[in-house]
């Protein structure tokens, strides 16, 4: 698939058609099974933010979890620059560290044993082509102080670190291995609001520097509006609404969008 953008085709970098997700359900056919994701198609051209906004149970973190590899769909595809994308474990190395995904929860999502020099070192010892040739402590300071750390910081573990550096450190290990995908689920949810704050003007300057682009996941309207160039609005497993960030929140075309624009603007969230 490819977009037109000032006279100009634009290729989608990453393609996801079709895709539908199930789980339990008895029997071969699985009878009973619930289906999280039904049929969902989207797409992200290089350096471009898509916001993937829905409640809770809607389907997104399914459809994210699909693009890291996490989670297999029944059906459906996921592609990469033209490429298939298959679970993570079956990915050669280069589509592997294309795509790298931010948790919700920055203090799970690093092992407390570790300090964050060990972190960092570890993404670059599972991706060896990534790892710098020169000085690696210069090049780990140079990691920490581009998420907005100090150098003292690769010392210390996740437990003598607040929720914003912890996620601060899991943006530098995403970032060792020089994707050019970046999944962020729910990345900002679980920090203080002038965290949350912080961390989507860092993931806007990252975007920027080191030409990224984003499936960015969100309950939240207001904070999509902050980071998103595209929004698509999912329900129930479908995607109910897609369209330009500032097109969907001026004159949301379904109703489900418009009971999240609203939530939004009650807690002063959009334009904000």
């Amino acid at each position: 698939m490819s977009f037109r953008r000032r006279g100009a085709a634009v290729s989608a970098l990453l393609e996801v058609s079709d895709l539908r997700v199930s789980f339990g359900g008895r029997g071969r056919r699985r009878t009973g099974a619930f289906v999280a994701v039904d049929g969902v198609s989207l797409t992200i051209t290089a350096e471009q933010t898509l916001g993937l906004v829905g409640e809770s149970g809607s389907g997104k973190t399914t459809v994210a979890r699909c693009v890291a590899g996490l989670t297999r769909p029944d059906s459906g595809s996921v592609g990469f620059g033209g490429r298939p994308l298959d679970r993570a474990g079956r990915r050669p190395p280069e589509l592997r560290r294309a795509v790298q995904m931010v948790f919700q929860d920055p203090r799970s999502s690093l092992n407390p044993r570790m300090t964050v020099a060990s972190v960092v070192g570890e993404a670059w010892r599972t991706h060896p082509v990534t790892a710098p040739s020169g000085d690696r402590t210069t090049a780990l300071h140079r990691l920490l102080s581009d998420v907005g750390l100090d150098a003292e910081v690769a010392s210390r573990r996740a437990g003598e670190l607040s929720g914003g550096q912890c996620q601060r450190v899991s943006i530098a290990r995403a970032l060792a291995v020089r994707p050019r995908l970046l999944v962020c689920d729910e990345a900002v949810s679980a920090l203080d609001v002038s965290v949350q704050a912080q961390i989507l003007r860092l993931l806007a300057d990252l975007r920027r520097t080191h030409r990224l682009a984003m499936l960015f996941i969100s309950h939240d309207l207001g904070v999509v509006h902050q980071i998103a160039d595209r929004v698509a609005v999912m329900r129930r497993g479908v995607i109910v609404e897609e369209g330009a960030t500032e097109d969907v929140l001026s004159a949301p075309r379904h109703e489900y969008t418009q009971a999240l624009l609203d939530a939004a603007l009650d807690l002063g969230g959009v334009g904000t």
